[in-house]
């Protein structure tokens, strides 16, 4: 049987190396789109990668950028994919309050030209796109398929007009294309300014001496938070239905962010009070106050449930920290990296 080729956008971040680890257990040949940029930020997918000269190789990486319809055009003619997970966006709610622009043109418009290359080139791909929990803002928990959008960012705002614009893609065109409405997912390849890798890096660096003192904003702010490595299943059990449909994805449980700080510093014996300060910087100009999923759709249609909560979540994070610490895995950062940038064309 010939492989099922797959396109995935934004596969550096945590999502995408979770996603094309598992597509390549699952056999697929996996293309990914990067940015051009002066530094490397492909350590999530090394240990994936192999030269793309090898006969053996299904990893593979070109440029491009979701500000460029001309660009993904000519990538999905080129590459031919059976399926397109849209998983890259400038995906910081906090960063979105600063550069609203940007994070419109590429978390909201970014979606719809990816979704009218597909339409002009008439591949007949199945398309995935990474809506969030963020959508609901200020709708009351919990929430599902069912519930009313209130976003209260520019990054929820945008994820809104690309969830509608699938949606409408999906109707006007008669495309395979999906919303997966995941909510917060986390991992040790979270990003270092998200809270939960925040906490869990600053909980293993004060234990080890390294520092003393760790900066936070909002506290009081519920999440349902699970892991990434189980959420990526779920997107890949989206694309294998016979019809197309939207599906949040979540634990069901809420915990706060104090809670998740309690739980980071207590797995390393610490009280998190001598060592938590507040910085008002952190603080959003509208809060979300309580995110909480109720997966039961995706459980009944998928098959799908979570198993990791935010205390084993909390402990996970914290431990990959301290084996980082012991195994000097952050020492050297001027060491070229073992994947290469794709050829500049």
């Amino acid at each position: 049987m010939t492989a099922r080729t797959a396109l995935i956008t934004g596969i550096t971040g945590q999502d995408g190396s979770y996603l094309a680890e598992l597509l390549l257990e699952k056999g697929y040949r996996v293309h990914g789109i990067v940015r051009r940029a002066s530094t490397f930020n492909t350590e999530r997918i090394e240990h994936l990668y192999r030269d793309p000269h090898d006969p053996q190789a299904r990893l593979f990486l070109h440029y491009g950028d979701l500000t460029d319809g001309t660009r993904m055009t000519g990538l999905l003619e080129q590459v031919q994919p059976d399926e397109v997970y849209h998983l890259a966006a400038q995906s910081h709610v906090r960063v979105s309050f600063d550069e609203p622009e940007f994070t419109g043109d590429t978390t909201g418009l970014g979606t719809i030209r990816l979704l009218e290359a597909i339409r002009r080139t008439g591949l007949p791909c199945r398309f995935y796109q990474a809506s969030s929990s963020e959508m609901f803002g200020a709708a009351p928990p919990p929430q599902d398929e069912s519930t009313p959008f209130h976003p209260r960012s520019p990054y929820g705002v945008a994820k809104v007009y690309a969830y509608w614009a699938t949606r409408n893609y999906r109707e006007a065109y008669g495309l395979y294309a999906v919303n997966g409405i995941l909510f917060n997912h986390e991992s040790p390849r979270r990003g270092p300014t998200f809270v939960t890798r925040k906490v869990a890096v600053a909980a293993a660096r004060i234990k080890a001496g390294l520092q003393d003192v760790v900066h936070l904003g909002n506290l009081d702010a519920r999440r349902d938070w699970g892991y990434a490595a189980e959420y990526v299943e779920a997107m890949w059990l989206m694309l294998q239905q016979d019809q197309p449909d939207d599906y949040v994805v979540a634990t069901g449980t809420s915990h706060s962010v104090r809670e998740f700080v309690d739980q980071c510093f207590a797995h390393v014996g610490l009280d998190w009070r001598d060592h938590v300060r507040f910085d008002e910087r952190y603080l959003r100009p509208t809060e979300v106050d309580d995110l909480v999923g109720d997966a039961s759709k995706a459980q009944q249609a998928l098959g799908w449930r979570a198993t990791v909560r935010a205390p084993e979540l909390a402990r996970l994070m914290v431990d990959a920290e301290l084996d980082a610490l012991c195994n000097g895995a952050a020492a050297d950062r001027t060491a070229p990296p073992a994947v290469p940038a794709p050829a500049a064309r």
